[in-house]
């Protein structure tokens, strides 16, 4: 058997918390991109009121509704992905 050098180990032992993570981390992702999807919103809703009131210039809002479009279809290609997925185990035989 051929000995593994130190380097190698010690590089394995950095990389093996990245391949086992926490049982939370999933839900920390999930929770994290919720809360900037709500941010995104309440942004764009902000600068467009200040846009309307004459506060805000039109390149802010048209860059607020931009952001706002790619988080609403972010979120709509992960609904699309989840019930996918829930689909697909339903189809799995018993």
């Amino acid at each position: 058997m051929t000995p593994i050098p130190p380097l190698v180990q010690s590089l394995y032992a950095a990389a093996r918390p990245a391949t086992q993570p926490t049982p939370d981390a999933g839900l920390d992702a999930a929770t994290a991109f919720g809360r900037r999807f709500v941010e995104t919103l309440q942004n764009a809703e902000t600068t467009a009121r200040q846009a309307l009131t004459g506060g805000a210039d039109p390149h802010a809002l048209v860059t607020a509704l931009a952001e706002t479009e790619l988080a609403v279809e972010a979120a709509v290609t992960i609904r699309d992905r989840v019930v996918e997925a829930y689909q697909e185990i339903l189809r799995m035989p018993v």
